[in-house]
């Protein structure tokens, strides 16, 4: 019984640790395919960089969010334990 629960919890510890590094991994994909797109779209109208930058500030932004979101519920699961 009790090894069933040892293993149960590291189980649960290990897919959080597992989820909060494919979080990490998901939001560097993200904001840099954002920067590389901002950096095209600014070569190709430098007249408009103001507004680029500002709309790439905000969704990189959003996208660490959402990563500090799934990082956060990764360390509750792993600490409610």
């Amino acid at each position: 019984m009790l090894f069933s629960l040892i293993l149960d919890v590291s189980y649960a510890v290990m897919g959080a640790t597992i989820g909060a590094g494919l979080v990490a991994i998901g939001a560097g994909i993200g904001v840099g395919r954002i920067g590389g797109s901002a950096m095209e779209a600014i070569a190709r109208q430098p007249e408009a960089s103001g507004k680029i930058q500002g709309a790439m500030l905000i969704i990189a932004a959003l996208v660490e969010v959402a990563a500090l979101f799934g990082l956060v519920i990764c360390f509750l699961v792993s600490n409610k334990l």
